[in-house]
């Protein structure tokens, strides 16, 4: 465990400016928007519809006022989906550089010197890409987050409305970001396939890391694609790119699960109201779909090739 604690620090040092500085630079960004707008004194979009709203210009009262609060205490981590977002970048890059890198500048030869075995080489990478890099990325996007929610209540403030005493005691404040937090499981689920990918192919292409990774899915699919439109073989196409090249790179993408089975609870659910805790429950009953389990195994086939070729190479 004390290796393994050394290896993902050193994977830290090598790649903080991609993992940490990246998302806070991101966040950053996101907040001076927020800021220039709350300045400007826009509108905010808060309506459960997503539809714009007039509501900053009048004072809330009753059912409407304990909507738009519940609204702001459910919803308000969606203002990091742009970090969020580059994350699934981020994991990507990274794994694809991973293993190829340390052969392209011959590192890897001074690592080997050490008593560290392969194995615990590469699943030192595997736990920073699917969960060291998911909690760093998740604690910018909480603190951007509260930083927009507060900038959004004092808003409300200056137009006569105090929801702040209503919004530290409502429950989903601070359920929210612990039911975002109890998702990284199902993540790292998700994201092994893409992960597993891109570090089978980091240990094994000797240059051109990307156009490999990304190019064999994909002239794959077009050869397939070519293959039915000529000879009529039955072959579909489509579910070879929904279920294999889609898996294979988009996977690490946050909340993927969501496009990859069929995101019931985006048209369910209440009228006017997110359906953010629904969101919650539809994730996890993801697990019931064979198309998670079969990408585990087939993720964790892939990091075992992995590291097997990590052993046997020491060139690039």
């Amino acid at each position: 465990m004390k290796t393994m604690k050394w290896l993902i620090k050193r994977e830290m040092w090598e790649h903080k400016g991609m993992l940490v500085w990246a998302p806070a630079v991101i966040a950053a960004l996101v907040a001076v928007l927020a800021l220039v707008a709350a300045s400007f004194d826009k509108n905010i979009s808060i309506n459960g519809d997503g539809s714009p709203s007039q509501i900053l210009s009048v004072t809330l009262e009753g059912k409407v006022r304990t909507q738009v609060v519940e609204t702001m205490a459910q919803a308000y981590m969606a203002s990091s989906a742009p970090v969020l977002l580059v994350l699934g970048v981020l994991v990507f890059f990274y794994c694809l550089g991973a293993l190829h890198d340390e052969r392209r500048d011959r590192s890897l030869l001074f690592w080997k010197s050490l008593p560290v075995s392969d194995a615990m080489t590469v699943l030192s990478k595997v736990l920073l890409a699917a969960v060291v890099a998911p909690l760093i990325t998740l604690g910018i996007g909480f603190v951007l987050s509260l930083l927009i929610l507060l900038i959004g209540a004092f808003l409300l403030l200056t137009h006569g409305t105090n929801v702040f005493g209503e919004l530290l005691v409502t429950p989903d404040l601070y359920l929210t970001p612990l039911r975002m937090l109890g998702l990284l499981p199902l993540y790292v689920m998700w994201a092994l396939p893409t992960v597993g990918w891109l570090l089978m192919v980091s240990s094994m292409a000797r240059s051109k890391v990307f156009l490999w990774a990304v190019g064999t899915p994909l002239v794959t699919a077009l050869l397939l694609l070519w293959a039915e439109k000529a000879m009529h073989i039955g072959i579909d196409s489509a579910w070879f790119v929904s279920n294999i090249v889609c898996r294979l790179l988009l996977s690490v993408v946050p909340g993927a699960w969501l496009l990859f089975d069929d995101a019931r609870v985006l048209t369910e659910g209440v009228p006017h109201r997110l359906p953010v805790p629904q969101i919650f429950g539809e994730s996890w009953a993801t697990l019931g779909n064979a198309n998670v389990w079969i990408g585990v195994a087939a993720g964790a086939a892939m990091i075992a090739v992995a590291i097997w070729m990590r052993r046997r190479r020491e060139e690039g």
